[in-house]
Order: C-alpha cells, then structure tokens, then sequence
C-alpha cells in the first residue's frame, strides 16, 4: 500500500530514486500536470503565430494540428523514464550521456525552466493588470506590473516548494478552471470571429510555405519544451503501470492544448480586423489585443485565465528547476534549490522587464533552448529502444552521490557517443534557425527562408547517434539480461561503484544473456 503525502507536507525527495511505497501517481495525474503547464496565455500566444505569420484561419488550423500531433509524438516516449528509474529524466540520460554527461540535461532543463517560468510571469501580470485597467480604472504603470509580477511569482514559489503534491492539487482546479474559461470565450467572441479569415498571404504566395512550416513547427516546439520535465512528474507513478498509458498520458495532454491554441488562433484573426495593430510582426501585442477586443464582462474571465494558467505554467517549470539544480549540486535540498532558484528568477524578471527589456530575448533564447533540446530528446528515445528499456537505477545515482564508475561511467563518466551526436546535430541545428526579426543562424537563409533547425537537428541527431552506436559499440553490461537491439556490444570491463574517498561499494558483475 502506498502512502500519500499531506498537500501541506513538504516534500523531502530530491533526484534520488523515490520509493515504491511512496509512488501513488498515475497516469491521469501526468496528464493533469502536462495539460495544465500548457493551458494559459503563453500557448494562446502561439497559436496566434499562423495569423501573425499571414496564414488564413484553415491555413493556420491545419499548421497547428500538424504540430501538435508531431511534437506530441516526439514527446511521448520521454514519460517512460521516470516510472522505470524512480527520478527525473536528466539523471536517466546518465545511461545514455555518462554520468557526468547528465548534466547537459540539468542544465538544459534549468534554462528552458527559467525562461518559461518567466514568460508565464510576464504574460500573466500583464493580462491581470490590462484587464483590471479595463475593469476598474486601475493605471497601467510600473508600480502596478510590479506588484503583479511579484505577488504572483511569491505564489508560484509557495506551490513549488511545498512539491509534487500541491502542484498536482493546483493544476487539477487550473484544468477545469482555465479550460471552462477558454470555453466561455466562445461565447464572447462568436459574433466576431469569421473562420473564412483569409490572412495576408495565399498558396501560390513564395513565403506561403516558409510561412506555413514556421508556423508548424512553433506549435511543435510547446510539447518539446516539456521533454526535460516529464521525468519530475512521472517518477511518482508506479513502475509497473503499463506503459502504454503512461505514454497516452503525455501524448493526450498535448493534444488537449488544442483548446487554447485553437483560442489564441481564432483570436488572433479577430484581432487582425478589429485591432490591426496589436498584431505588427514587429512588434506583436497578443494580451493587449485580446483586452481590445473582448467585451467588458469577459475582462474578468481574462484575470483568472491569466491567473490560474499562469500558476499551473509557473508552478511546472519552477519546481523542476529546483530539483534539476539541487541533482547538479547535492549539497542543496530540493526546497534550498528551490527557493534559491525562485529568487533568482524573480530578480532575473523584474531586471529583464523594467532595467533590460528582454521579454523579446527570452522568447528567443526558449526557441534557442529547444533546438538544442529535441536532439537531447532522440538521443534518450533511440537509447531506450537500444536499451530494450533496461536501466540500473542504482548506478543512475552515482553523480548525486558523489561516487565513481558504474555501468555508465564510460569514459571518466562521459559517453562520448552520446555526447559527440548532442553536440553536432544542436550545433547545426543552432546554424539553421530562422526567426526572422530575432535571430537567423549563419546558414538560416539556404532554406529559402524556411525555419529548419527542429527537424534537420531531430534527423541528424538520429542517424549520427545510431551510427557511432555501430561503429563504436557499448560495453555489454548496460544492455541488461536481454542484450542490445539493433547495434552490437563489447565486452568491456565495468569499473565498480567506489567512493569518493572510500573504497569499492558495489561490483558490476557482467551480465549474461
């Protein structure tokens, strides 16, 4: 029988492989966390993108589906994970990048973490201070955004510290919440909203496909971004939940963000008639539009979209922050990292929105973020299949506790298979982003102005990692019983377990098939 934690006890489990006795999540649980991490402002935002990019309302409906459906594909297998090791996904990559080699996906998780807890801050004050200027005459000034900024973020921060538990209490009531509100937009909007929106570019238009994949793959980079993270979920839910639902979890709760991509979409295209300017490629203003062009008594339905979505983006992207940082230094605890983590992002917030203006930046450095993310993410989904889903969970941890060798330790604890194809395909992948107005890599123009850093760094990371595997085989021992699929092994000694300043604390017997 497993036991479940109080809402109001805080919890104590960092990375460490979380006991059987204490996982009692299950799959709708996974679903409630990823959906509601998507279900606010910032995914309104880019489903307005089609529009922004001169797509028609059918034009942009169908990029939007086509991303979704791919980037939930993607993001699928990356559930797996945590049921199986008891702890996230960036100390799982270990089997896959070395022990040391785990850290690129701490960091990498630590990054996009920060960046989207701080959209969801920004967007979501602004929304509450735009719709409550509307409502009640409240002066859109600095000192107001302050107070926005602030007492949300304290709130975000109070969930992430007390853990998993209220996180998955919050988002169960955000779920509801934000989608019946999304809902009620229908409502507010029908008498507006003309699905024969035919944007400002057409099929036989040279930029209509530049235009109409760019769009694609924004969608599709929302359920990558949530790669990282799945792991810091997932760990509670019991190892032998099949597989298929957990999968179907992650899966399903990106499809359901259709909800408020399909609302930002059909927004956006009311916005680009009724309020022209707030949809300047330029300089885009998705919040002030959408306060624009909604009618007075939907000024409060937009407060609590902005601030029940807003918890449940900040409160996700926060907590694994926190237990990302507190893997990469053991010396803090998760609530430590946690709290430290938070007041550094507050401080970052607060400096790139009054003192730096980097609220532009920030959506590009999250872009730059998940291009080098999703190769990270094949390289964990072809280790997997090569794997046959075997993992020692013990030897997982031996980066967080301070000890040597292992099944994965490779080389000095870098596998530098792993390493080489995360390296090469982000590299290029970095080389052929194009976002236009932001950033353009040196060789993003040799598309034709076509945005194909996600799928050439997806393919290359592929080939590139399957090919080293082939030439340059693993050590038998970390295929477990069943051996490898697909490439060949060595036999390879395994160095066994030692302390830092001790002796030898576990032998890797080899393993016989």
């Amino acid at each position: 029988m497993s036991r479940r934690e109080s809402l109001t006890e805080i919890e104590t489990y960092g990375v460490d492989r979380i006991p059987d006795a204490d996982r009692s999540a299950r799959p709708i649980d996974l679903f409630r966390l990823a959906f509601g991490g998507a279900n606010t402002f910032a995914t309104c935002v880019l489903g307005a993108f089609p529009i922004l990019f001169g797509l028609s309302f059918w034009q942009g409906l169908a990029a939007t589906v086509l991303g979704l459906v791919v980037g939930a594909l993607i993001l699928a297998p990356l559930s797996l994970f945590g049921p199986l090791n008891g702890t996230n996904n960036a100390v799982s990559s270990s089997a896959h990048l070395g022990v040391h080699g785990r850290i690129v996906g701490s960091f990498l998780s630590l990054l996009t973490a920060i960046a989207f807890f701080s959209i969801s801050v920004w967007s979501s004050g602004d929304a509450l201070v735009g719709g409550a200027h509307r409502l009640v005459g409240l002066p859109e000034s600095g000192p107001a955004y302050g107070v926005a900024y602030a007492l949300f973020a304290s709130l975000v921060l109070i969930v992430c510290v007390y853990g998993f538990r209220f996180m998955l209490f919050v988002n169960k009531i955000a779920v509801v919440a934000a989608s019946l509100l999304f809902v009620l937009g229908v409502f507010a909007f029908a008498g507006d909203f003309d699905p024969s929106y035919a944007g400002t570019i057409g099929p036989g238009d040279p930029l209509f496909w530049p235009s109409f994949i760019g769009a694609a793959l924004i969608v599709l980079s929302n359920p990558v971004s949530f790669g990282a993270f799945l792991g810091d979920w997932s760990r509670y839910i019991p190892a032998e939940t099949p597989r298929s639902r957990v999968m179907a979890a992650a899966f399903l709760s990106q499809i359901a963000t259709i909800l408020p991509f399909f609302f930002g979409l059909a927004t956006a295209s009311v916005i680009a008639v009724k309020a022209q300017e707030y949809v300047d490629p330029a300089a885009p203003n998705y919040v002030g539009g959408l306060l624009a062009i909604s009618p007075a008594w939907y000024f409060v339905p937009v407060c609590l979209i902005a601030l029940v979505g807003g918890m449940s983006t900040g409160t996700t992207a926060l907590y694994g922050t926190g237990l990302d940082f507190s893997s990469v230094f053991p010396r803090f605890s998760r609530v430590q990292a946690t709290v430290f983590i938070g007041v550094l992002s507050i401080a970052f917030i607060f400096v790139g929105r009054f003192a730096a203006n980097l609220t532009q930046s920030i959506s590009t450095f999250a872009t730059l973020i998940i291009t080098c993310t999703a190769p990270w993410m094949v390289i964990m989904m072809l280790g997997y299949v090569t794997r046959r889903g075997w993992y020692d969970a013990e030897a997982l941890q031996v980066f967080n506790r301070r000890q040597r060798g292992g099944r994965y330790w490779f080389t000095h604890g870098w596998n530098w298979r792993g390493m080489t194809a995360w390296l090469a395909s982000a590299a290029l992948a970095i080389l052929f982003v194009n976002l236009p107005g932001q950033f353009v890599g040196p060789l993003g123009d040799l598309a034709g102005g076509v945005d194909i850093s996600l799928p050439l760094g997806l393919s290359v990371a592929a080939v590139l990692y399957l090919a080293l595997l082939f030439a340059f085989p693993e050590p038998r021992a970390v295929y477990g019983p069943e051996g490898p699929r697909l490439v060949g092994s060595t036999d390879a000694p395994v160095p066994p377990i030692v302390s830092a300043d001790a002796g030898v604390l576990r032998s890797e017997a080899p393993l016989v098939g």
